[in-house]
C-alpha cells in the first residue's frame, strides 16, 4: 500500500470511528509511514493520565460480534481459532462488512515468519531460535485448518468462497492475530480492536496502556491489557483461571454464543487508551507489546530491535548431552545427567525438550553450571555424590534461585573436602559462582558455545553484521529482521565465550 493509498484509507477509517462510536482525540494523529504503514503521533502535548482514545465492545471484531458467530458457535470453535473464522469471515464480505473501512486499513498479513515462503523462512532462520518454532507453527496450524476450517468449508454454512477460507488464508489471519488482538473479556474472549492495534512498539518506551474500566469485569481482577502481547497465551490458559478465555485453539467453546451465557452479566463498557508517559507535539505515540526478545518480537510481530536487552539464547539439554557423550562416553554422560536430575535440577521446559537460557549479557543459567560442575567431577567425588543422593533430595521442588543455591551447597560439601577454603560460606549466590567459574566448567562453556553456534552454518558473524549493513528494512525485510536477530543471537554466544575465558584465567592466575 502505497502513502496516497494509506492516507485515503485513513480518512474512511476515521469516518467509520465516528459512526461507531470510537472517539480518539484530537491530540493524535493518524498517519502513513513512508513504507505505507499506518502509525500515530501526538499534535499537541500529552500528559499522563489522559485518555485518547475510547472505544465500545460493539465496535470491536471478535467471535461473538461477527456476523460468522452462529456457525462459529454451531461448529463448537473458541480461543484464537475462532476469531481467526471471524476475521476470514469478515474479510471475504468485503464492502457488506460492519468493518470493511478498517479491515481495509490493516495489511491483509502481517510479516511474521509464519507467513513468509517456507524455503525462505528455512534458509533465513536455521539456527536461531525461531528455527524449530516456525516449523511447528506450520505443522499445528495445518492441524487445526483441517480439522476445524475443512469440516466448515464442506458445510457451506458461513455462504463464503472455499478460497475465503483457505489454508493460507488463516495463515494471514493468524499472523493478523498474534500482531493485533487484544484480551477484551471473559464474554468477548480476544478481538480485533480498531484504533487500539495502530500504536505501535518500543521496549521500555511506551506511551499508552490498553485499559479496561474497573467496573466492566469484576471477575477478571486487574487484568489492564497494556498490549497485545499476551492474548494468545491468555486464551490458552486453564478454564478455571478467571481471566482466561474459556477455551484454547484445540477445546471446543462453552461461551461462544450469540446469547448471553447463562447467568453471565455481559456489560459494554467502552476500552480506553491512557496516556502512561508523557509525549510531546511531533512525536510518535507507542505501546508496548511486552518486554520480549527478538525471538519473540518477529515471531509475533515481525519486526526486532537492534540491541534488544532482553534477547536470549537457548541451550537444548540435548546438546549438552551430546557434547558430554563426544568427550566422554554415552554411559558417562547419561549417568551424569541423570543424577543431576535426581538431585531435583532442571532447565527450562520445552515442548520436545529441556533447555537452558543464556541471558542477554552472556550469563548462563545457573542449572546448566551445576550440571557441568556434575559432568566435570572426577570419578571418586562423583561416587561420594551418588553415594549420598538420597539424602540430598528434598521434599519440595527447586522453585526460585536461592533454592538451587541452597540445593547446591550440599552439593558442593558432598565432593570437597572438608578443609577445602572453597566450602566457607557457600550459602549465597555470589559464594556459588565462585565454585562453579572454574576452568573446567569454562571450557566445557566455551565447547557448547561453539556447537550451538555451528548452527547458523558457515557464515561468520563478522560475515552477518556485513550483510546486515548492507541490507535494506524495506526492501528486504526479512532478511534485515533475521539477520538482526542472528547478529543478537551469536553476539551473546560471543559474551558467554568471554565470561568461560575470563573463568579460566582467574582460575590460572590464583594457581600461579
Amino acid at each position: 500500500m502505497d502513502v496516497a493509498t494509506a492516507r485515503r484509507r485513513v480518512l474512511a477509517f476515521q469516518r467509520w470511528m465516528r459512526k461507531h462510536g470510537v472517539v480518539c482525540s484530537d491530540a493524535l494523529c493518524l498517519d502513513a509511514s513512508e513504507a505505507g504503514g499506518v502509525y500515530v503521533r501526538a499534535v499537541a502535548a500529552l500528559r499522563e493520565g489522559d485518555v485518547v482514545a475510547t472505544i465500545p465492545r460493539r465496535a470491536c471484531l471478535t467471535p461473538r460480534t461477527s456476523g460468522a458467530a452462529a456457525a462459529i458457535e454451531a461448529a463448537q470453535l473458541g480461543g484464537t481459532l475462532a476469531l481467526a473464522v471471524a476475521v476470514m469471515y469478515e474479510r471475504a464480505r468485503g464492502a457488506a462488512s460492519p468493518w470493511k473501512d478498517y479491515l481495509r486499513l490493516i495489511p491483509d498479513r502481517e510479516p511474521v515468519p509464519l507467513v513468509w515462503p517456507e524455503d525462505e523462512a528455512e534458509r533465513l532462520l536455521a539456527g536461531t531460535e525461531l528455527d524449530k518454532t516456525v516449523k511447528q507453527d506450520r505443522e499445528f496450524l495445518c492441524d487445526d485448518w483441517k480439522e476445524c476450517i475443512e469440516p466448515l468449508i464442506s458445510s457451506g454454512e458461513l455462504g463464503v468462497e472455499p478460497d475465503d477460507l483457505s489454508l493460507e488464508k488463516y495463515f494471514a489471519a493468524k499472523s493478523l492475530l498474534s500482531s493485533r488482538s487484544f484480551r477484551i473479556d471473559r464474554y468477548h474472549g480476544s478481538g480485533m480492536v480498531p484504533l487500539a492495534d495502530l500504536f505501535n512498539h518500543k521496549t521500555d518506551g511506551e506511551h499508552v496502556h490498553f485499559t479496561k474500566s474497573e467496573e466492566s469485569d469484576s471477575d477478571e481482577e486487574d487484568d489492564d491489557d497494556q498490549s497485545n502481547a499476551d492474548s494468545d497465551q491468555e486464551e490458552e490458559k486453564d478454564d478455571d483461571d478467571d481471566q482466561s478465555n474459556a477455551s484454547a485453539d484445540e477445546q471446543s467453546t462453552v461461551e461462544n454464543s450469540t446469547s448471553k451465557p447463562s447467568g453471565e452479566e455481559h456489560k459494554d463498557e467502552d476500552l480506553e487508551m491512557i496516556i502512561v508517559r508523557d509525549a510531546n507535539p511531533g512525536e510518535e505515540v507507542y505501546n508496548t507489546y511486552g518486554t520480549m526478545g527478538n525471538a519473540a518480537l518477529l515471531h509475533r510481530y515481525g519486526f526486532t530491535e537492534p540491541d534488544n536487552p532482553y534477547d536470549i539464547v537457548n541451550i537444548d539439554l540435548t546438546l549438552v548431552t551430546k557434547w558430554c557423550s563426544s568427550k566422554y562416553s554415552r554411559r558417562y554422560a547419561k549417568e551424569r545427567v541423570s543424577l543431576w536430575s535426581k538431585l531435583g535440577y532442571s532447565g527450562c521446559t520445552g515442548e520436545e525438550a529441556d533447555y537452558f537460557e543464556i541471558s542477554y549479557d552472556g550469563e548462563p543459567q545457573l542449572e546448566l553450571l551445576v550440571l557441568l560442575y556434575i559432568i566435570s567431577l572426577k570419578p571418586d567425588a562423583y561416587d561420594k555424590l551418588v553415594s549420598v543422593a538420597d539424602d540430598l533430595i528434598g521434599d519440595d521442588d527447586q522453585e526460585d534461585e536461592q533454592d538451587t543455591v541452597d540445593s547446591f551447597a550440599k552439593v558442593v560439601r558432598a565432593t570437597r573436602p572438608a578443609k577445602d577454603s572453597e566450602l566457607d560460606g557457600v550459602e549465597k549466590l555470589p559464594d556459588v559462582k565462585k565454585v562453579l567459574h572454574s576452568e573446567s566448567i569454562g571450557c566445557a562453556l566455551a565447547a557448547l558455545a561453539d556447537i550451538r553456534e555451528s548452527l547458523y552454518g558457515s557464515n561468520t558473524l563478522e560475515d552477518d553484521e556485513e550483510q546486515l549493513r548492507a541490507c535494506s528494512p524495506v526492501s528486504e525485510r526479512n532478511r534485515y529482521h533475521s539477520l538482526v536477530l542472528r547478529v543478537s543471537e551469536r553476539k551473546i554466544l560471543g559474551r558467554l565465550r568471554k565470561h568461560a575465558s575470563d573463568w579460566s584465567k582467574t582460575k590460572k592466575r590464583k594457581h600461579v
